[in-house]
């Protein structure tokens, strides 16, 4: 493959035996809630533009040799269904045999070329507006209240003690790109509502991982050992109190109920929205007796 200089100066900082924070540029990566609360709202994300197979956020994604100014977004997003992330490069306009490789310019021209073609593009990028780059032509801006953070690479390996990332935050927006949309133009969102919309979303995607794949090993032994442990187990009043408002939670048998409540109680403990708590819940209650939760 004929890398680009830009793909084999990343490719040599991976490999160092030692890095720097101002080393990292382009490749902080979204954190987890942060992007599980975009995926709540704006998803189902499946297509990560930028990314490399250490960070990728959704189960398809494009890396710097890949570069994703010379994909078709639009015809991978017909194939896979949902819509696109991207966490988009800021460094300056670098090119590959006269192609661009990054530049958030020429990013934001094939966004708009994508965009005709159909497909919804969620960006989460800085709340610049004095950049030439600002995408004026976005279909829905949501600026995020609160500084945001990014997350070291997995690669990262400090040279001292020094290299710790300070609270130097800034102002974030999620920029969304999606002709057929017909929601407000601007609008606000917490960083705090989106992180615990994406500790919900997490909590789901982790009971339903671990109801299709049980353990080999689950036997009527030990499940006669959980339904007797389940008995005797004593719930704060907070849980019950939320486990009464679940839609056919009392449909379980005791063993599920006491799952459910212990996933309660974990949403409880990390103080998340009573209105959030029941939302999960009903999901797991649809997922457990495989009906719709209404």
């Amino acid at each position: 493959m004929n890398l680009s200089s830009y793909s084999q100066a990343l490719q040599a900082l991976r490999c160092k035996n030692t890095h720097e924070l101002k080393e990292v540029g382009d490749q902080w990566c979204t954190p987890d809630l942060l992007f599980w609360g975009i995926n709540a709202v704006f998803g189902p994300l499946v297509l990560d533009l930028f990314a490399d197979d250490s960070n990728a956020k959704c189960p398809a994604w494009y890396t710097a040799e890949d570069n994703a100014l010379t994909q078709d977004w639009a015809a991978r997003l017909a194939e896979l269904g949902g819509a696109a992330f991207a966490n988009p490069p800021y460094s300056r306009s670098q090119y590959h045999d006269k192609q661009a490789i990054t530049g958030m310019g020429h990013i934001m021209t094939h966004t708009a070329a994508m965009r005709e073609k159909g497909g919804r593009y969620v960006f989460l990028i800085k709340a610049a507006t004095s950049e030439t780059w600002w995408p004026e032509c976005a279909d829905h801006v949501a600026f995020i209240r609160g500084r945001i953070g990014f997350d070291l690479p997995a690669w990262f390996i400090p040279a001292d003690d020094k290299q710790q990332p300070t609270g130097a935050f800034f102002a974030g927006a999620i920029a969304v790109f999606d002709k057929s949309w017909r929601g407000e133009r601007f609008g606000y969102i917490s960083r705090t509502a989106l992180e615990a919309r994406g500790r919900a979303f997490m909590t789901l995607a982790r009971f339903a991982f671990s109801a299709a794949n049980p353990p080999a090993t689950y036997t009527p032994a030990r499940q006669t050992a959980e339904r007797q442990e389940a008995e005797t187990r004593i719930w704060p009043l907070e849980v019950g109190l939320v486990f009464d408002q679940v839609k056919g939670a009392d449909a379980l048998d005791l063993t599920q109920q006491n799952k459910l409540k212990a996933n309660i109680n974990q949403l409880w403990l990390e103080r998340l929205p009573t209105s959030e708590i029941i939302t999960v819940a009903c999901g797991l209650v649809s997922s457990m007796l495989g009906v719709a939760c209404a």
